[in-house]
């Protein structure tokens, strides 16, 4: 069910990009934003499967009884629905390297990208799965698709940050839009400078580093 809910929600922005744009690099976009939005509803659905292995397996109880760290924990979670992106992600990999947008050079880039973004979302989702113990799956759920929303259909993730003009520093401090930006940079789709893309990817190392903190001392263990 998570491959399916995960295959459906990167593509179906792609339809009505071949639907309304007339395909293009349009499509290439739209295929970024697919592979950038499959890893991060990967990642805050970890939260989602933390609470709800919790509820109705009490996998955590069980957990939490042998000598296993919290990191070790959350790292298990996060790692599960990542997994299961993997075939969406070979999938708009292959049709973007059909399309000429998909070097060798530029694989390794991508998928550090890719890490990153999977690494700060999974972060948040954990440390909220824990303070949201006690609600109702149904309020999970809608939360999850609006935090996924904001962070994937918002920002310039499925379109080109060139598209917002004065204001498209918004696609620098959002994780999913700063790396999508710099996927596209390493496709040649967007002309960023050198110095540029040392930038993006030093804000989201920043990021992704200061959600993982964050997380770390935040986060409630089920012993606390």
């Amino acid at each position: 069910m998570m491959l399916v809910l995960l295959a459906m929600i990167s593509t179906i922005p792609l339809f009505f990009m071949m639907m309304f744009n007339g395909g293009g690099n349009m499509i290439v976009h739209g295929l970024v934003g697919a592979m950038v939005s499959s890893v991060a509803f990967a990642g805050v659905n970890s939260g989602i499967q933390d609470i709800s292995w919790d509820r109705y397996v009490k996998i955590r109880e069980m957990i939490v009884a042998m000598p296993v760290h919290p990191a070790s924990y959350a790292l298990g979670i996060a790692l599960a629905p990542l997994l299961v992106s993997i075939p969406s992600l070979i999938l708009f990999g292959a049709i973007t390297a059909y399309l000429g947008f998909f070097t060798l050079e530029a694989l390794g880039w991508i998928v550090l990208a890719l890490i990153l973004v999977w690494a700060a979302t999974s972060s948040m989702g954990f440390m909220i799965s824990t303070y949201l113990y006690k609600s109702s799956p149904m309020l999970l759920n809608n939360f999850a698709n609006l935090l996924g929303i904001g962070f994937i259909f918002i920002p310039p993730v499925y379109f080109s940050e060139a598209q917002l003009g004065s204001l498209s520093w918004v696609s620098l401090i959002v994780p999913t839009s700063n790396a999508a930006g710099i996927m596209r940079s390493y496709m040649g789709l967007l002309p960023f400078s050198t110095e540029y893309v040392v930038i993006r990817w030093a804000v989201l190392i920043i990021m992704t580093v200061a959600f993982v903190a964050l997380t770390s001392v935040k986060s409630k263990w089920r012993e606390n």
